[in-house]
């Protein structure tokens, strides 16, 4: 694993280990009014209905995984107010609500190489006019399941691992930029 806050540096791209975020696995009905304006009510952001966006605001982002399913995510220090906030605006609708952050390590890939680096371990087509800011998608990287998120142009991604696959994961990054720098 690679320490919290401190990076692999290699020219031109870089690796490190985010802070934990809370993490929430969202699941209702898309389609229903009264869903899409109670989640966006607590977030302040609508869960988006097109597959493979993110949708922001502030430091809360909500990624889609599928038709009734999104990964909300946001800082730490808000995982009581925004988790309680969120449960009592959805109570009377039918839906469900996980906390998944102990489950997941977020690490963050980037520089001019980074997609190169993903290349290497994954078929997604990364191309700026195929992958660029604000999408995401489920995909295996190195042969593990990740949900991946491009956070900007620079392009920077965050890989959202599960735990127990972090430090596979994280080893196989780190091999991949040595290789290419």
């Amino acid at each position: 694993m690679i320490p919290k806050g401190s990076a692999v540096m290699a020219d031109p791209a870089t690796l490190r280990e985010l802070p934990p975020p809370l993490l929430l696995n969202l699941r209702g009905d898309a389609g229903a009014e009264a869903f899409r304006s109670a989640a966006s009510g607590a977030l302040g952001v609508a869960p988006p209905v097109e597959p493979n966006t993110v949708a922001s605001r502030g430091e809360i982002s909500v990624l889609w995984l599928g038709p009734d399913e999104w990964l909300v995510t946001a800082p730490s220090e808000s995982a009581g107010e925004l988790t309680e906030r969120l449960g009592a605006a959805l109570s009377d609708l039918h839906h469900s609500l996980i906390d998944a952050s102990a489950g997941r390590i977020v690490l963050e890939l980037e520089g001019v190489e980074a997609r190169a680096v993903l290349a290497q371990g994954l078929s997604l087509d990364l191309r700026p006019r195929a992958f660029g800011p604000g999408r995401c998608a489920q995909t295996g990287l190195a042969r593990v399941p990740v949900i991946l998120q491009q956070i900007d142009a620079t392009p920077r991604f965050r890989v959202f691992v599960r735990a127990s696959f972090a430090p596979y994961v994280t080893e196989w990054l780190k091999s991949t930029i040595a290789e290419l720098a």
